[in-house]
């Protein structure tokens, strides 16, 4: 059951802004409608290079905290699990999903740049870059 919940994205030069959406807490993690529709644009825009692929979430070792983030397309591989947000599939692997377990991941495109960000609720810190965290 998707249940609307509040989420906090701080950005250091505009202020905390408050996104209020669907979170299914049933899933591994969500999308905004703002990464939905970032995911959607670049499929379209690159159409070749992505058919039939979906959009893979991962963590691996590496950055300045130790975990960071990658976004891909990629094919769907044995033991994947395959979520739903709108009408595309995003894929997790499962050593992933113990670390992203109930994250959000967010598009944003300001003054500090643009990109995708994860609200992770395990990450007890961060690194500036936006992409490395510790657990």
């Amino acid at each position: 059951m998707a249940i609307p919940t509040p989420i906090t994205f701080e950005d250091d030069k505009a202020g905390k802004q408050e996104k209020v959406y669907n979170f299914d807490h049933g899933k591994v993690l969500d999308l905004t409608p703002e990464a939905i529709a970032q995911v959607k644009t670049f499929m379209q825009g690159n159409a070749e290079k992505t058919q039939g692929k979906k959009f893979r979430v991962y963590v691996e070792g590496g950055g300045c905290s130790g975990m960071q983030y990658g976004f891909t397309f990629d094919d769907v591989k044995e033991g994947d699990h395959q979520i739903e947000c709108d009408d595309i599939t995003v894929l997790v692997n499962v050593s992933s999903e113990t670390f992203l377990k109930g994250s959000v991941v967010d598009y944003v495109n300001d003054l500090n740049g643009a990109g995708f960000i994860v609200k992770n609720p395990q990450s007890k810190g961060e690194c500036g870059c936006g992409i490395s965290f510790t657990v």
